[in-house]
């Protein structure tokens, strides 16, 4: 064992913490921006598939509470896996190979029994949450069938998840955004081969989206079994460390808990919005395809900070980490932005991509013009945040989103939305808490506090540092 732990060196060269910092952030954030937009692309072919092929139950069915079920869960496992990013970014930067090496191996310990639990969960509890949440009668066997055919594959979605973190913690964006790229194809085949030819409705997209993922999970696992670095998987050494556990859980417990508040959050939203029927159920879920391009886009900026910044907190290069900061919310400021401007002028023709039924349209529209607009609200919120987190603050963080966004939306929820019973208020509901949090993140950022109480944790008086 020893001999074999003495090989585990860092092999390349690391450009996140000596390359031109717009420069090295692009090269990261691309693959990282495609890759989200093949994963979202699972799920929004199930919906256009289905939306076309079978209608709109089963469209509503995809999406809807069943997408919120399992956001729930999944969101909560990619925060906690933010901890084995951060975690493991800050050995590499390091150039710590032995405990980068101790950090995959306890990451995939923890992702099996984590994936297990939830396919225990969800199969036993999603059904229940499905009526809790008001799903329509039409909808609720459509979304039981979907729903349960997930949860039952969910362990290729843990395992590909924590496998990416693995390799974009160490500056390697580009593996899994190939992988994506595949099963994404292969996803599209299948889905139109089980619903349009074999005509198996919402089960035939829910099979071909798990076998998807689950080729997405052997991938990812091969490679990390192959690489000659210090991040080289071996399956007689998936072990849990336990000291390197809990410094996961610290960091990544606070984002996984700040996932489910949002969702728990959207829950409540999806609660509301079922409220208004099966057509602005569908309406709402088109939306929500459409709006996740916006979300892939900040998440993959959220990505590449936490990790750009974490490689250059453990080489203790703390200049980076500010100034790749603003050069962050400058690039995602600019892409908000744009983004706006395109679903402005082509909304209604995107919309189209998922249903031709007027009356969805028509809503889809009037939510998409009070979300659409306001986009760059919510910026400083995944820059700032993954910024802090990549350093290892994510408590604080955390509960500035939960009074900032997720307690707010909920009371707006409950007093506005029955004063004003509109789907606009309703939607308003996000913009609104997105500008309250981004001001608290701002001002808690430029304070400064955050960045010194971790230097002084980890390396000692930040005096004394460079």
């Amino acid at each position: 064992m020893q001999n074999i732990n003495m090989e585990r060196k860092i092999t390349a060269e690391n450009g996140i913490t000596e390359g031109i910092i717009w420069k090295q952030l692009l090269i990261f954030f691309f693959p990282i921006l495609f890759g989200t937009f093949f994963q979202q692309l699972y799920n929004t072919v199930d919906a256009i598939v289905v939306g076309n092929f079978v209608g709109t139950e089963a469209l509503a069915a995809v999406g809807g509470a069943t997408g919120t079920i399992i956001n729930l869960l999944i969101g909560f496992f990619v925060g906690l896996s933010s901890g084995v990013t951060v975690i493991i970014s800050q050995f590499y930067g390091a150039r710590d190979g032995q405990n980068v090496s101790r950090a995959v191996h306890t990451a995939i310990a923890m992702s099996l029994i984590i994936g297990v639990i939830f396919m225990i969960v969800g199969l036993a509890f999603s059904p229940a949450a499905l009526e809790a949440m008001g799903t329509p009668e039409n909808v609720l066997p459509l979304a039981n069938t979907y729903i349960s055919v997930y949860f039952g594959g969910i362990l290729f979605t843990v395992f590909y998840n924590v496998g990416s973190a693995i390799l974009r913690a160490v500056g390697d964006s580009r593996r899994p955004l190939y992988f994506l790229i595949v099963c994404c194809l292969v996803n599209v085949v299948l889905d139109l081969l089980f619903v349009a030819v074999f005509r198996m409705g919402v089960f035939g997209v829910a099979i071909a989206t798990m076998l998807s993922q689950a080729i997405s999970a052997v991938l990812i696992i091969i490679t990390l079994m192959r690489t000659q670095d210090c991040y080289r998987l071996f399956l007689k050494e998936i072990r849990i460390d336990m000291g390197l556990l809990g410094n996961i859980i610290r960091i990544g417990l606070p984002a996984g808990l700040q996932s489910v508040m949002y969702n728990v959050s959207n829950i409540i939203v999806q609660t509301s919005i079922n409220a208004f029927g099966t057509v602005t159920i569908a309406a709402w879920t088109a939306f929500g395809k459409i709006d996740g391009m916006f979300w892939m886009i900040m998440s993959a900026f959220g990505v590449s900070i936490t990790t750009f910044v974490g490689q250059n907190f453990g080489a203790r290069k703390y200049d980076r980490i500010h100034k790749s900061a603003r050069i962050c919310i400058v690039m995602a400021m600019g892409l908000s932005i744009f983004m706006s401007v395109m679903l402005y002028l082509f909304g209604g023709s995107v919309l189209r991509l998922f249903t031709q039924d007027t009356q969805v349209i028509t809503i889809g529209l009037e939510i998409m013009g009070v979300i659409m607009p306001l986009y760059f609200t919510y910026i400083s919120v995944e820059i700032l945040s993954g910024t802090m987190r990549g350093v290892g603050d994510s408590l604080i963080p955390m509960l500035m989103t939960a009074v900032g966004t997720c307690v707010l939306r909920i009371v707006w929820i409950l007093t506005a939305v029955p004063v004003w019973h509109d789907i606009k208020t309703v939607a308003f509901s996000y913009p609104l808490t997105w500008a309250v949090t981004s001001v608290l993140f701002i001002i808690y950022y430029l304070q400064g506090g955050w960045l010194r109480r971790q230097i002084r944790k980890n390396f000692g008086d930040p005096e004394k540092q460079s």
